[in-house]
């Protein structure tokens, strides 16, 4: 058993800033079910949101936010993050972070979709995700233990609720960390999906984690699909980032005709989900989708990254057609948290994407995701910086419990079935159907009946995927409207009685048995 202050699991954006900003004479474990800085957050093209322009302003950026948010966010969440972020920018840019610049000190600013003003710091051209982690990572302090290829299967919780620690399993065993502080920083959950722009180890695991330790999660239906993924011989092969659209590049069919030119006032900058939804309904018809990147200047130059990307796959970028298709990207949903990170389990925090703060609302404007990271990473660290070393009793609740008994689908087939019952475009008998299926390996309330000790990795990630995949779809059925990333074609419309409701599901201890329960 090992032990330590502050225990993270995930080493993406949110996590490895956290760890950074702890207090130096305090231990930190980060603990990764991969490599250190494999994830989604070295994926990302695009940049990071700061209303830092001479024309911009925090609350511009802010109304951008809740505009594609469809009125979801938490207001008060989505006001601060604004805020913080230019000072968020200037402290990275002070300390080396390797962000480009338009001239000597004046950063490039780029535009993406949903935004009304140039407010996109990009390192690298189209490798922020990449700068940003290398960066976290070389300036990671003496203080903080990395174990890596250790699979959390389980958040480790008192007979009061209260979570003091983890655990993990490596090639040599089982494992247990003791903590006061466990902080989930898991990433999403995209590879539930067949098409995706996700790293192969965003399954979805700190979601079920929460789920099974009694935290609240909400918001799971909004599931936000990018428009452009490579499409190449009917398969993803990677992102094509929307801030080549914010650089001139257009939508258009096999003849050439523009798509978004009569879909949206903001036509291919349009919020995430209307052009998705217009991409899927084209291909759905039988008709190819491209990015014509004829107007955009240097293409080569500004977006590299990407270039490779199609070449590497046969595209010729002197013709000017990149081949495209709708894939799983984000969620905006997850782990109830409030303004610093707290889950409403004691001792347990969720930040970054695993985490649901209410500042994406039903759809994320492009390029708050590293944002976010950075900021609840940062304020969840001064929040536990200034408290003192609580007292927690690291006792479990003593209970024996049975191997699985059950047989689990492959991960193809969850992806697969995924992407059709819960994908795009949505209906009331999809998503019972799908329901049913997967309630037929793992009924809800016997989730936490099992021991997981006994599973592999591969196992383990087939398991979480299940849970996940059922709160996403018994969420995605109780909401009756459409509305950001979740579109429903039995309801199509956004529906005035559900705005601002969330639906909000967690396993409660009564009489000593786990049920599920939902609030709206």
């Amino acid at each position: 058993m090992r032990t330590a202050d502050l225990i993270i699991i995930g080493s993406g954006v949110a996590a490895l800033q956290l760890a950074r900003q702890f207090t130096a004479d305090k231990n930190v474990i980060i603990i990764t079910k991969s490599s250190l800085g494999h994830g989604n957050s070295r994926l990302a093209q695009g940049g990071i949101a700061a209303a830092i322009g001479d024309n911009d302003h925090p609350f511009y950026h802010f109304v951008d936010s809740v505009i594609a948010g469809r009125s979801m966010n938490n207001h008060q969440a989505t006001l601060m993050m604004t805020k913080e972020a230019p000072q968020i920018i200037r402290e990275l840019e002070t300390d080396g972070c390797a962000f480009d610049y338009e001239k000597k000190d004046t950063l490039a600013l780029g535009k993406e979709g949903a935004h009304t003003q140039n407010r996109i710091v990009h390192g690298g051209g189209d490798q922020t995700g990449k700068v940003l982690m290398d960066y976290l990572m070389q300036s990671l302090p003496p203080h903080v233990d990395i174990f890596e290829n250790h699979y959390v299967f389980e958040l480790m919780t008192n007979e009061d609720g209260s979570c003091f620690g983890v655990k993990s399993k490596d090639a040599s065993g089982i494992h247990e960390f003791h903590a006061p502080h466990t902080v989930l920083a898991t990433g999403g959950c995209g590879q539930l999906y067949s098409s995706t722009s996700n790293a192969s180890s965003v399954t979805g695991d700190g979601m079920a984690l929460a789920y099974q330790a009694g935290a609240e999660l909400t918001d799971m239906e909004f599931i936000q699909f990018h428009p452009t993924l490579l499409y190449i011989q009917k398969k993803p092969v990677g992102l094509i980032s929307e801030a080549v659209r914010g650089e001139g590049a257009v939508l258009i069919d096999e003849d050439g005709t523009l798509i978004m030119e009569d879909v949206h006032p903001l036509r291919d900058l349009a919020p995430r989900h209307v052009v998705s939804q217009t991409i899927y309904q084209r291909r759905k018809n039988g008709e190819n989708v491209y990015l014509d990147i004829r107007n955009v200047v240097k293409f080569e130059k500004r977006f590299p990254h990407i270039t490779n990307l199609c070449l590497q796959h046969g595209v010729d970028i002197e013709k000017g057609r990149i081949p495209v298709a709708p894939g799983c990207h984000f969620s905006m949903g997850g782990v109830k948290t409030d303004m610093v990170g707290r889950s409403t389990v004691e001792g347990l925090y969720a930040i970054g994407e695993v985490a649901c703060t209410g500042v994406h609302g039903a759809n994320r404007l492009a390029s708050n995701s590293l944002l976010e990271g950075l900021v609840y990473g940062k304020r969840l660290a001064n929040h536990l910086n200034n408290r003192g070393t609580p007292h927690f009793p690291s006792t479990e609740a003593n209970e024996k419990r049975p191997p699985l008994p059950f047989r689990l689908p492959s991960k193809t087939e969850i992806q697969e079935r995924m992407m059709e019952g819960v994908g795009i475009v949505r209906d009331g008998e999809m998503l019972f159907n799908h329901l049913q299926w997967l309630e037929s390996f793992l009924p809800p309330s016997a989730w936490r009946e099992y021991d997981l000790s006994m599973l592999t990795f591969e196992q383990m990630t087939r398991l979480f995927m299940l849970q996940t995949s059922w709160l996403i779809t018994r969420s995605a059925l109780d909401r009756e409207e459409s509305r950001g990333g979740h579109y429903r074609s039995d309801f199509p419309e956004e529906q005035l009685d559900w705005q601002n409701k969330q639906i909000i599901r967690q396993r409660t201890l009564e009489m000593g048995e786990f049920h599920e329960s939902v609030e709206t």
